[in-house]
């Protein structure tokens, strides 16, 4: 990314890039599967959907189910979630460097933002809970527009900053995270520690994938206008 451009923006996902929240995700979607008496899917395929929006990810655990099963398994699962939430019992835990990186980034000049499959309450929550919420200048959510891979959430996030594409990276664990920022014009980099393995972002556009949040800066500053294909 040129040092020289004047606005450079920074856009995360939240659920797999800032927060490990695949247990809550999990737990609510077999809740809710439970109370209309499907089979819970297996938790590595609601893993691989996290970031999709609620709905899309539900026809795609249920694709042999009718509009009223997703419709009825979508309240089951915000049903689920609110009272895991109510509970205490949803533990969204910040992935280790989560907080310095942010620092860093915010001492070298970079905005930040979120682009996320979570509603703007969900988000709200997780962020605040943090004590992460005023870190961020623009925050894109499922429920703004078209979710992922759809590349509004992006391009509201730049027309909101001021921000280029070729000035901007998305910064997401999922394959979806990197076929939104192809469709934006941005850099898209992946992270290794979430929900899609590695070769899966590689493959779906990332022009880098970082192994922890140590090396998120450096890798910034590295990446301009006209990446190498693929490297890590």
């Amino acid at each position: 990314m040129a040092a020289s451009l004047s606005i450079r923006l920074a856009v995360f996902d939240c659920d797999g890039t800032l927060v490990d929240s695949q247990h809550s995700i999990v737990a609510s979607m077999h809740r809710s599967f439970d109370a209309h008496g499907f089979a819970r899917p297996a938790p590595n395929d609601v893993r691989r959907v996290v970031g999709l929006p609620l709905r899309e990810a539900i026809v795609r655990l249920l694709p042999d189910g009718v509009a009223d099963d997703h419709a009825r398994l979508e309240a089951g699962y915000i049903e689920a979630f609110r009272g895991l939430r109510e509970q205490g019992a949803v533990i969204d835990t910040l992935y280790p460097g989560a907080i310095a990186a942010l620092d860093a980034l915010g001492a070298g000049g970079w905005i930040l933002g979120v682009a996320t499959g979570k509603s703007s309450r969900g988000l709200l929550a997780t962020l605040q809970t943090h004590g992460i919420r005023d870190r961020f200048v623009t925050l894109q959510t499922a429920d703004m527009g078209p979710g992922k891979p759809n590349p509004d959430m992006l391009l509201n996030a730049m027309k909101e900053t001021g921000a280029d594409p070729d000035a901007t990276v998305m910064i997401g664990d999922t394959t979806y995270d990197m076929e939104m920022a192809r469709r934006a014009g941005a850099m898209a980099l992946g992270v290794a520690w979430g929900y899609h393995p590695e070769e899966d972002l590689l493959s779906a556009g990332a022009h880098a994938v970082i192994r922890d949040f140590d090396e998120l800066t450096a890798r910034l500053e590295s990446l301009d206008g006209a990446p190498e294909e693929g490297s890590t």
